[in-house]
Order: structure tokens, then C-alpha cells, then sequence
């Protein structure tokens, strides 16, 4: 068993009351833009997306990081409260939350998740972070003293949660609710004190748990922690404020999907000899259809409306887990040499297609002109991530889409 301090701890959660759960669900504030969030937002006075993207009630074109934008959701967010549209758990309380995205099925644990095993590496990560996304999550955590995005984790498989959780899920959730995506949001209050010890005792004894998505919002919430530990007159509440909202998934029931790639020209290349050059590493064969890659270190590509599987002759010599990542054999061997891409982070000349939207979205965005390109990629194995969250390295952006993803609103910890 491990020695370390709580890894994950009961919090009373902010839950929409009974009834409001289908009025304040919102989808994730950074999968939508402004105009699908204003869009949708549209008759709907509770949804989250008022408090998570609070420039849908401001002028159109004000700067979502405008201190007007922070004053909002606050606003916002205080209402919703005073209103008794969301209300607090009376006492600590894990909570089950079940996502159900036609066949499949995942169901996690809701907790606290402690800041000092995060800074300690027992929640590990995999990304790098952006300065300007941080800022915009620390100072929306800070003015609402609340984290309302859940992490989204991933902990190796264990029985003993796998038993309370099939225990409880026997009997009807405390909330339910079918997003307009088609998602089935589920939510159980876990109250009895001997599940949670349990859930307590079987965390406790982990090595270390993973990031799988909000890596942004994890870093935030240990800055915001962090600057709370250098105000000697703050007071501190019950340790909430050096913890972190996670949802924790099994390994064997998280949905990794394909992250692809779309280049926005041929680096002066024609395409006979953008083809010639990729016939050196690659064996090249034309497809009649469309096809996903069946299988790692396989790729297939769009370009001047036809598709193509590209297989390595030889396979690569890789070192280390990062280097062994169908993306950056990509980026080696095509990205980077043929087609001149720098930073996949900072050059404007790539872009990202998570696999949800389907190989339809590449081929419109090369035959639309706009992109010359686009590669689909075989998705990242959660064995591969957890190997570079272990060995302490970073993968390359974009390099996980996790599907299906969390709501926002259903469930927020207040740092008092």
C-alpha cells in the first residue's frame, strides 16, 4: 500500500437541483466556439454555458478575457445558486458519473483529487500547458472561487471499485440527463461512510493515477493553490482550496479516438513531387475509399481528391516512448523534413481534426482548398500514454481525443 497522502477525497459536491440537471448541462467551455455556445445558450437561462463562456450575455466581439467576462460568470454563477438551481451536498459525498455514448459505456469516480500528489507526480500528465489558457482558467477559478470543468482520469483497474460502484449503480441515479449530443450523462451520490472508505483505501493504494483530459485546468487549479499557500491571510476551508475536481475512469473502459492532421500547403511542392519524396520512407498505394488506418504506424492520406495508405518500409528505431508514437513518426519522417512543419504548437500551417468528426471532415477541408493535405492517424493506446506519463516526458500536441467527454454544470467543487 502506498505511503503517500490521499490521493482522492469526498467533497460536497454543487449538483443542479432535482429537476434542473437538463437545464444547466453544457458541453465542455473549450469545445465550442463562441457562436455554438451563444447558439446554443439561446432559451436556455441555466445553462452553464453562462458562467463557463460568460461573453455570450456581453456584446458581441468583447475579448473573452476581459475582466467584464470573469465579473459575468460570477454573476452568473452566484444566481444559479441564490435561485437554488444548483445546490450543495450537505456532507462530503463521492459521486459515480456514468457516460453512455451509444454502445459505449464508461463509468468513473468523482472526487477531490489532491493538489500535493499532483505536484508530487501521482496524478501525472502528458501535455504541456499554454501561459494564456492557464491564465484564463486561474483567473475564472479564483473569481468564482469554485472549479466548475472537470479533469477527466484514468486509474489503472481495480476490483474494489469496480464492486462499489456496481453496487450502487443497481439502484436509480441521482440525476440523468441525454446532452444534445446524444451523450447520457448519470450521476450517483455515495454517502455511506463504508463505500467511502473503501473508494478511499483503494485510491490511497495506488502508485499514481493519469491525466487523460484538462491538463489546463489541473494546472490551474494547483497555481490558483499555490498562490493561496503564499497569502498568509488567507483562511483555509476544509483543504478544498488544495484540491482538484477529477473524474476518474478505468483503464479498460476509457475511449481513446484518432487525432488527425491537415497541412495547409506543399511546402512548394508539386504533388508528383510531394508523392515522389513520400515513396522513400513510405510504400504508397492508392484506395478507392475512404479507410481509417487499421493498425499503428500505418497512415492514410488525402490529397487532390484521392486517398492513399501510407505503410513504412522499415520499421523506426525508437528509444524512448515518445519517439515510439505513431504522431511523431509522422512528424519525422513527413511533417517535419518534407513538408517544413516547425512547433506543431505554435505553426500556423497545421491544424488538428479530432476522429469524432469523422473522415469526412478531412476530405471537405482539402477539397474546400483551404488545407492541401490531411493525414488520419491510428489512435494512441492508453498504454502509450500512461508510458510517457511514467517515464515523466510529454507527447506531442494533439495527440489524444478522448470521446465521450464530461459536462460541465452537473457537478462543480466549491473552495470553501
Amino acid at each position: 500500500m502506498s505511503t503517500n497522502a490521499a490521493l482522492i477525497r469526498p467533497f460536497r459536491g454543487l449538483r443542479p437541483a432535482e429537476g434542473f440537471a437538463s437545464a444547466v448541462i453544457a458541453p465542455p467551455y473549450d469545445v465550442v466556439t463562441f457562436g455554438e455556445a451563444r447558439a446554443m445558450a439561446i432559451g436556455r437561462p441555466w445553462s452553464f454555458l453562462h458562467v463557463s463562456r460568460a461573453e455570450i450575455d456581453l456584446p458581441e466581439g468583447t475579448d473573452p478575457h476581459d475582466n467584464t467576462v470573469y465579473t459575468k460568470a460570477s454573476e452568473n454563477f452566484n444566481k444559479m445558486i441564490s435561485k437554488g438551481i444548483l445546490t450543495r451536498d450537505p456532507k462530503p459525498a463521492y459521486y459515480i458519473y456514468q457516460l453512455k455514448m451509444k454502445k459505449h459505456v464508461q463509468t468513473g469516480i468523482v472526487g477531490a483529487g489532491s493538489i500535493k500528489a499532483y505536484e508530487e507526480n501521482r496524478i501525472r500528465r502528458h501535455e504541456l500547458t499554454r501561459p494564456d489558457k492557464e491564465n484564463d482558467r486561474v483567473r475564472q477559478i479564483e473569481t468564482l472561487n469554485a472549479q466548475t470543468g472537470p479533469v477527466m482520469v484514468t486509474h489503472k483497474y481495480d476490483p474494489d471499485i469496480r464492486n462499489t460502484i456496481d453496487k450502487i449503480v443497481l439502484h436509480d441515479a441521482n440525476c440523468s440527463v441525454m446532452a444534445e449530443n446524444g451523450v447520457e450523462h448519470s450521476i450517483w451520490v455515495v454517502n455511506e461512510q463504508n463505500d467511502i472508505n473503501a473508494l478511499n483505501t483503494a485510491f490511497d493504494r495506488m502508485e499514481a493515477i493519469y491525466i487523460a483530459d484538462g491538463h489546463h485546468r489541473s494546472a490551474s487549479a494547483s497555481r490558483v493553490a499555490e498562490k493561496r499557500r503564499a497569502n498568509k491571510g488567507y483562511a483555509k476551508s476544509a483543504g478544498m482550496d488544495e484540491s482538484l475536481l477529477i473524474v476518474s475512469f478505468p483503464d479498460n473502459e476509457v475511449q481513446i479516438l484518432d487525432y488527425n492532421r491537415i497541412v495547409h500547403d506543399l511546402n512548394g511542392l508539386s504533388s508528383e513531387d510531394f508523392l515522389n519524396q513520400l515513396n522513400h520512407p513510405f510504400s504508397v498505394t492508392a484506395l478507392k475509399n475512404p479507410a481509417k488506418p487499421e493498425r499503428p504506424r500505418q497512415y492514410t492520406m488525402y490529397l487532390d481528391s484521392q486517398w492513399y495508405s501510407l505503410n513504412l518500409r522499415v520499421p523506426p528505431r525508437v528509444d524512448n516512448p515518445v519517439a515510439a508514437l505513431d504522431i511523431s513518426i509522422l512528424t519525422k519522417q513527413i511533417l517535419s523534413p518534407i513538408l517544413g512543419i516547425g512547433d506543431p504548437r505554435l505553426d500556423k500551417r497545421i491544424d488538428f481534426i479530432g476522429g469524432i468528426r469523422g473522415m469526412g471532415e478531412l476530405q471537405n477541408k482539402v477539397d474546400s482548398g483551404t488545407m492541401a493535405v490531411a493525414f488520419a492517424l491510428y489512435p494512441t493506446s492508453l498504454s502509450d500514454l500512461m508510458a510517457v506519463a511514467d517515464a515523466g516526458d510529454v507527447m506531442p500536441p494533439k495527440s489524444t481525443w478522448f470521446e465521450p467527454k464530461l459536462a460541465d454544470g452537473l457537478i462543480s467543487l466549491i473552495l470553501e
